[in-house]
């Protein structure tokens, strides 16, 4: 199992390299080729590298990495609710190289975001999952309830949630 710890400003270049790959990834049968391949370009990887260091920075959010002897393999990031009534927190991200995958990396992971919520006040979490994206039902697994839903353009979203974040 990857050591799970707090992110530093250091980590953004890892923690950008695996958000751009689990894209690349995740999303290759789920989204349109032109929005993956921005989305997953070289300068989009700078942008969320620079994203993630001040982010990490500022410490307003809290920010997971997992490592094991090659480096960042999966990242988690939550706090304040951005559109989520009646949630006290909000999943940001949760990503993992395939590599990386089935081994209980993601599910620590979450466990972890749980507790630092709960130290933060937070009672509950919820998060935004592609409806196609397989993860959806992963979370699922994780007792997540699906409440809630928004379409942007094609792309469908289930708003996952946990009423109770001592669940998890």
């Amino acid at each position: 199992m990857p050591l799970i710890r707090a992110a530093t400003p250091a980590d953004a270049p890892g923690i950008a390299a695996v958000h751009v790959q689990s894209w690349r990834d995740t999303y290759a049968d789920l989204m349109p080729a032109d929005f993956l391949a921005r989305m997953t370009s070289p300068e989009t990887q700078a942008r969320r590298e620079v994203f993630w260091q001040g982010n990490i920075g500022a410490g307003q959010d809290v920010v997971l990495v997992a490592e094991d002897a090659s480096g960042i393999v999966a990242f988690a990031s939550a706090g304040v609710p951005r559109d989520h009534p009646g949630f006290d927190a909000e999943l940001f991200t949760l990503y993992s190289l395939k590599a990386a995958q089935g081994a209980g990396t993601g599910r620590a992971l979450l466990r972890q975001i749980a507790q630092a919520m709960r130290a933060r006040g937070a009672a509950s979490l919820a998060l935004w999952v592609l409806d196609t994206n397989p993860t959806r039902h992963w979370y699922a697994r994780q007792g997540a309830h699906e409440c809630g839903e928004k379409t942007e353009g094609d792309l469908r979203e289930i708003r996952m949630g946990w009423r109770d974040l001592t669940a998890l």
